[in-house]
């Protein structure tokens, strides 16, 4: 009874009472890489998203600087489109290093979806109850409260541009000419004449100038530059580049409509 007693008082080792950790379990930590680990967290998350963002933001600029050419004529357009097909030619084959481009592009979308998907789930568990006040939902601005749909948008989009002026699947529907693939300035131009196609170009160019905009801003919030002494450098920074990249892409079927630019 004294030794019963006695055991009942003897405090419980909480290592003794778990149970010893599986082999499998052990195997599965190690199999894990770095960055499989940093991406399970926010931060890596949020690497992520601003890592990819940063892609896509020099694909849209250096794209449209590329299309400018489209003023030059024809054959400008053209030659410079042949030219991207050749990069790294005769190394490579004709047009792999440009597949490999769009390639990377769309991973990155891919990457900047998902993380961005992640990020909401986890923000909704941290915090499943919503704001209280409306005071504490005005801080978010526009742009971060619907970069979410902007962003759908903007993917919808670049499908549409790729079957419209890379695959030629819906560029000739409603056209009096056909899909050619190395005519480019013809192709551009006979997609952006029709009207809803042109007004489809300006609207998801003006969310995009949205989503790039509040991007840009997160962008150094994300990777840890927000020293508040920069605060006005980096709003004038992803405002310039925002608007560059829509002026200049609405540019384009603004010109072929009022016929500035035409075959």
């Amino acid at each position: 009874m004294a030794q019963t007693q006695e055991t009942l008082r003897k405090p419980v080792n909480s290592r003794q009472s778990r149970a010893p950790v599986t082999g499998t379990a052990l195997a599965v930590r190690k199999q894990r890489s770095f960055l499989a680990d940093l991406y399970s967290t926010a931060v890596g998350k949020k690497y992520a998203m601003a890592i990819s963002g940063i892609a896509m933001m020099g694909f849209v600029l250096f794209h449209m600087l590329g299309n400018l050419k489209m003023y030059l004529g024809a054959a400008e357009l053209d030659q410079y489109a042949e030219f991207l097909k050749k990069l790294l030619y005769p190394l490579a084959p004709k047009g792999a290093v440009l597949w490999i481009l769009r390639g990377g592009l769309l991973a990155m979308l891919a990457l900047h979806l998902h993380a961005a998907w992640s990020l909401t789930v986890l923000n909704h568990q941290a915090r499943p109850v919503k704001y209280q006040s409306a005071r504490d939902y005005e801080v978010a601005n526009f742009a971060s409260r619907t970069m979410r749909y902007s962003g759908m948008i903007v993917a919808s989009f670049l499908i549409w541009h790729l079957l419209d002026l890379t695959f030629g699947v819906v560029n000739s529907v409603g056209t009096e000419g056909e899909f050619v693939t190395g005519e480019v300035y013809a192709n551009v131009v006979r997609s952006l004449d029709r009207w809803p196609v042109a007004a489809f170009y300006i609207l998801a160019n003006l969310l995009l100038g949205i989503h790039l905009r509040h991007g840009a801003w997160s962008i150094f919030q994300s990777l840890g530059w927000n020293n508040p002494r920069f605060n006005s450098w980096r709003w004038a920074f992803a405002t310039a580049f925002a608007l560059v990249v829509v002026v200049g892409n609405i540019s384009f079927p603004i010109a072929v409509l009022a016929g500035i630019v035409k075959v």
